[in-house]
């Protein structure tokens, strides 16, 4: 039984799904491609693209007791998140049920971070609203390593995938992007590195901490 409501409901426009991966690694880079509409591709999102791309290509297929379904719409009313599930897998059992297992594709290898599923899951709560089915567990598969790496739809991550999309919501909404983080070893693998300059933007606010430090300690 699927539960009718695991988080609050989003309102205003539908949250890309593609955005919430960008979300989860990083606000303001989501910001700044979905909000700002800047985008500075680099070799690797160049080779994400054509990976999708040749994954899009597969249509309709039947495997043995596997329907793969590729670049599949998907929705949620509930959650106002939309995008597309690069492969969802339904998988029959022997007593006549399908699993339902959504597949997404990415260009290199399994990630410390949780950005990929976080968009996982939320292309398998979009699924379990359409079917009425619970998704239980999902795929990343990794160009580089060519190994499908299973991600469990399970609370903890469903519970992370809501908080993202609703802080997402919220920043879409105000219109303003926040600032950077503080992340020297992420923001080096970010594809939006020169246009977000987070040393730049960031360097009025360490002058302010600075200060503040300063005063508290009394040498202001």
């Amino acid at each position: 039984m699927i539960a009718k409501r695991e988080f609050a409901e989003v309102v205003g426009d539908p949250v890309p799904i593609s955005a919430l991966q960008h979300a989860a690694f990083c606000l303001r880079q989501a910001a700044l491609i979905h909000l700002e509409r800047l985008w500075d591709d680099n070799y690797f999102t160049a080779q994400g693209n054509v990976l999708h791309a040749v994954v899009d290509k597969g249509g309709k297929r039947q495997i043995k007791d596997t329907r793969r379904l590729c670049d599949i719409s998907l929705a949620s009313k509930r959650l106002n998140i939309a995008g597309k599930a690069d492969l969802v897998e339904f998988i029959k059992q022997s007593d006549g049920r399908e699993i339902i297992v959504p597949v997404e594709y990415k260009r290199g290898r399994p990630k410390l971070h949780c950005a990929d599923a976080v968009q996982l899951c939320a292309q398998a709560l979009c699924l379990e609203e359409m079917t009425g089915q619970r998704v239980e567990e999902g795929a990343l598969f990794y160009w580089q390593t060519r190994r499908r790496q299973k991600v469990l739809i399970d609370a903890e991550l469903r519970q992370l995938t809501g908080q993202i999309i609703q802080q997402f919501a919220a920043i879409l909404a105000s219109g303003k992007t926040p600032p950077p983080i503080e992340d020297r070893k992420r923001c080096r693998s970010c594809s939006l590195l020169e246009l977000c300059q987070p040393d730049i933007v960031a360097r009025p606010v360490k002058a302010w901490r600075a200060r503040m430090v300063r005063q508290i300690a009394g040498e202001g």
